[in-house]
C-alpha cells in the first residue's frame, strides 16, 4: 500500500495549499475511494496525460458536472451492493463548486446521494488566469477585478456556500483549512461515516494568485481562521454543532499584508475598505460565537 494516496511528483506550484489539502483528504478517506473531479487546478496538476498522481480511481469530469458524474457512480455502487465498501468523493475548486458547478451540486444534494462533496477554495479561477469567482473575497485584486486608481478590487461579497449547503437539509456541512491538518482529516472521516450527502468547504492558499511566498502557505491559512475571516464550523442536520474558538482574534491586517492581492488596501485612500474587511471578520465572530470566553 502506498505511503500517500496522492503521490508526489505532480506539477502543483510550490506551496500549493490545494495539493496539501487534497493529500490530507484522500489519506484520511483511504484506498476504497472513488474520486470524481471537475476541471481545475487539482485535475491539471495531478493528472497530466499519460500520468496520474492518484493511487485511487480518479474520474475527470467537465468543469460543471462532477456532482452529476459522481451521482451516477454512487447509483451504480448502490445498485450492486458496494456502497458500504466504497466511498465516493466529488471535488472541485471554488468556481467549479459555487459558480459553474452549483446546479449539479444542488441536484446531488437534493436527491440525497451518499457522496462527500469537497470545495478546495483558493478564492479565484486560478487555473485559467486568476479571474474572480463567487468565492473571491471583497476587495481582492484579480485579473477581472483589478485594483486601480478608481477601484479597490472585487466589489462583491464572498458567497456563503456553506449556508447554501445547509439550506438543502443535508446531514453534515463543515469548513476546514490547509492550516489545520488534523481538524481537516477528522472532518473527512466524520463525514464519510455519515450516510447521505455531505459538504466540506476547505480553505487553501494559492501563492500564485494570492501573491505570497510559498513558505507562507501554512501560516496564512491559519491567519484566515484566527482573524475570523474564515471560520471553522460544523453543521449537523441544519444546526451549528461545532466551531473552532479563537482566544483573541487577530487584526485582519496580519492576514492581508503578506498577500499581494490586497496590497492596494494599504495605500492612502483605501482606509474604508480595510475597515469593511475587519467588519466582515467581526460579523463572522459574532454570528458563529467564535471567541473563547474565560470560565
Amino acid at each position: 500500500m502506498p505511503e500517500h494516496f496522492l503521490s508526489p511528483g505532480h506539477t502543483a506550484c510550490a506551496g500549493c495549499g490545494q495539493s496539501l489539502a487534497a493529500r490530507l483528504v484522500i489519506d484520511a478517506a483511504g484506498p476504497n475511494t472513488i474520486i470524481v473531479n471537475n476541471t481545475g487546478c487539482l485535475e491539471v496538476f495531478s493528472t497530466a496525460y499519460p500520468d496520474t498522481a492518484w493511487e485511487v480511481p480518479f474520474i475527470h469530469s467537465l468543469f460543471e458536472n462532477s456532482a452529476a458524474v459522481a451521482s451516477g457512480v454512487e447509483a451504480a455502487l448502490r445498485q450492486n451492493g458496494k456502497l458500504s465498501e466504497v466511498r465516493v468523493i466529488t471535488q472541485a475548486g471554488d468556481g467549479g463548486t459555487a459558480d459553474i458547478g452549483l446546479q449539479a451540486l444542488s441536484g446531488m444534494w437534493e436527491r440525497g446521494h451518499d457522496i462527500l462533496s469537497i470545495c478546495y477554495d483558493n478564492e479565484a479561477y486560478m487555473n485559467t488566469g486568476i479571474q474572480r469567482s463567487g468565492l473571491t473575497p471583497t476587495y481582492t485584486s484579480t485579473t477581472t477585478s483589478p485594483s486601480s486608481k478608481t477601484s479597490t478590487g472585487n466589489p462583491r461579497p464572498k458567497k456563503n456556500v456553506v449556508e447554501i449547503a445547509v439550506a438543502h437539509g443535508i446531514p453534515y456541512v463543515a469548513t476546514a483549512s490547509a492550516g489545520f491538518p488534523l481538524d481537516l482529516q477528522k472532518k473527512v472521516k466524520k463525514a464519510l461515516a455519515i450516510r447521505g450527502p455531505k459538504f466540506l468547504h476547505v480553505h487553501v492558499p494559492c501563492p500564485l494568485g494570492w501573491r505570497h511566498e510559498p513558505e507562507q502557505t501554512y501560516q496564512i491559512a491559519r491567519l484566515a481562521v484566527e482573524t475570523g475571516l474564515f471560520p471553522l464550523i460544523e453543521f449537523e442536520n441544519g444546526k451549528l454543532s461545532g466551531r473552532y474558538l479563537i482566544a483573541k482574534p487577530k487584526p485582519v491586517e496580519e492576514y492581508l499584508k503578506p498577500q499581494g492581492r490586497f496590497r492596494h488596501i494599504f495605500k492612502p485612500g483605501a482606509e474604508a475598505a480595510l475597515k469593511e474587511i475587519q467588519a466582515i471578520a467581526n460579523r463572522n465572530i459574532e454570528r458563529y460565537g467564535l471567541v473563547k470566553t474565560a470560565v
